[in-house]
């Protein structure tokens, strides 16, 4: 199955109903938006030759071409490769060279670093600007037909970082993607055509995934026009759009509680939030729900495996009679539909309370990485996916995550390596060693903290050479908010740092700091 066949169906049967929506204006019919996406599909297949299976990039803020581009590559049995729009160009480059993307679909804000791509990456024959002069002529081409595809077909390369500090690909196919649309069905929400979704949160990774169940059932897909999360925007959207629902990470739920438009606003027309990605702190979910009352739902999940490992419903968050109310919500819930789940150590699945890695099964689990076999192997290991985290069960079913092994930050939503942040230090010639680390921040989640030994053991470098040398190599938003200049890293017996005594320093000097 093509999972395009949704726009061209709705596109049949209520052409003059909203698809995408540009804040609070109609950007497309389903009629249109199906027109478009079938003749950008024969643009692509025809003007630029490429073949199913070919790979297209899409380096863009959110907007509705977003989704055009998207669905039009499926249309045209493309494989989409959707890129973090915030990242270095040096990072896009690698994603796309590695992927060996033949065409990137980019906006006005991105166009001088991709364009600037095309002749570097050997793959790549050419960028095209949506809106433009060439998006539009694609996708004014005559209607391409359907193209057929097979379950197991590549449909969406996700890229997440490793603990190699190199993007990793994971493969998800029509089928994983279907399986977690209709996942989200069975555990999230129903959603009608009336719905909508807004899309605060990055097309190019939990919001474009969790857009596809309503696209498939039909409702509106709305980017705000700020590209983000704001709350006066959000409140006058409200009162435009029903039947809201948005994915959003913790730090972005906890901004809108305390946004002064969105309390006072009337939500009668919000269904759901969906948070994840990241901890949420139970005096923020507390006063989240206060705010936005029993709307709340929270999901964990991995690129590789799209957004559905386990679930706290609605019902859940709501229960405050159950005698462990609060202990659920500390959890990230119970397995979803489509998953079995299992936390185990190296003799096989532990018991009830006892800390172990989650491993997931189900037909939602990637089919590998793109082009790694032996990254594939060693995280699908006898059928199972091997998370990387680390949690336990409860008597009722309920996982409770205990630590990120793979040592992954997460601020303000976004995934953060820290052996990306460390080889970017390590190009400093003022640096001989560097060791990132995340510190709970009530503002981000958490913030990277970089620990740096200076080359000649005493002199440290000047902390805005540090910032520039990062800023050359990788992502702002992968910056360090904090240096600390060290004469030594603490190490094992075997020479690797020991980066849990890193962050216990930086916890103690929290507690001997006290409260702010």
């Amino acid at each position: 199955m093509n999972l395009a066949v949704w726009v061209e169906r709705h596109g049949r049967r209520r052409p003059h109903d909203p698809a995408l929506a540009d804040g609070d204006r109609v950007h497309a019919g389903w009629g249109v938006f199906a027109a478009r996406t079938a003749g950008a599909a024969a643009g692509l297949r025809a003007d630029l030759g490429l073949s199913p299976g070919n790979r297209v990039a899409i380096v863009m803020r959110n907007r509705p071409e977003y989704l055009e581009a998207l669905f039009a590559i499926w249309h045209a049995g493309l494989v989409a490769v959707p890129v973090n729009a915030r990242l270095h160009r040096d990072e896009v480059g690698y994603i796309l060279e590695h992927s060996e993307s033949a065409i990137v679909v980019t906006d006005d804000d991105h166009a001088g670093d991709v364009e600037s791509l095309v002749g570097t990456v050997a793959s790549l024959q050419a960028a095209v600007v949506a809106p433009g002069e060439r998006w539009d002529r694609l996708t004014a081409s005559s209607p391409a037909p359907l193209v057929g595809r097979q379950p197991e077909d590549p449909a969406w390369l996700f890229y997440t970082s490793g603990t190699t500090g190199r993007p990793k690909g994971a493969t998800l196919t029509h089928r994983n993607l279907l399986t977690m649309a209709l996942s989200y069905f069975a555990d999230i929400d129903p959603v009608m055509p009336q719905d909508c979704i807004l899309h605060a949160a990055p097309l190019s990774h939990g919001s474009g995934l969790y857009g596809l169940p309503h696209v498939a059932r039909g409702a509106v897909s709305v980017v705000p026009q700020s590209g983000g999360v704001d709350g006066d925007e959000i409140a006058a959207l409200l009162r435009r759009w029903p039947g809201m629902s948005f994915f959003a990470a913790p730090t972005m739920v906890k901004r809108l509680a305390g946004d002064r438009a969105v309390a006072a606003a009337d939500l009668s027309h919000l269904k759901t939030i969906i948070y994840g990605g990241a901890p949420m702190y139970l005096a923020d979910l507390e006063d989240a729900l206060a705010v936005f009352g029993p709307r709340l739902a929270q999901i964990y999940g991995q690129g590789e495996t799209p957004m559905t490992i386990t679930a706290l419903s609605k019902a859940d968050h709501a229960d405050r009679n159950h005698p462990r109310w609060r202990d659920r919500l500390q959890s990230v819930g119970v397995p979803r539909t489509d998953v079995e789940v299992r936390v185990v150590d190296e003799h096989g699945d532990l018991p009830v309370g006892e800390v172990g890695e989650v491993v997931v099964q189900g037909d939602v689990v990637m089919a590998g990485y793109w082009k790694e076999p032996d990254a594939t192997a060693e995280a699908l290991r006898e059928g199972w996916l091997h998370t990387g985290d680390v949690g336990s069960f409860d008597a009722d079913g309920y996982l409770t995550l205990r630590d990120r092994s793979k040592d992954l930050i997460i601020s303000g939503g976004m995934n953060i390596y820290p052996r990306e942040v460390e080889e970017a230090l390590l190009r400093h010639p003022g640096v001989r060693a560097a060791a990132v680390v995340g510190r709970p921040d009530p503002e981000w989640g958490e913030a990277v903290v970089a620990f740096v030994v200076a080359a000649d053991g005493t002199t440290p470098p000047p902390v805005a050479d540090l910032d520039r040398t990062c800023l050359d190599h990788i992502a702002r938003f992968k910056r360090p908010k904090d240096y600390r200049f060290v004469d030594a890293l603490p190490t094992n017996n075997y020479g690797k740092v020991v980066k849990r005594e890193l962050r216990d320093r930086l916890r103690a000097e929290a507690e001997e700091s006290g409260p702010h």
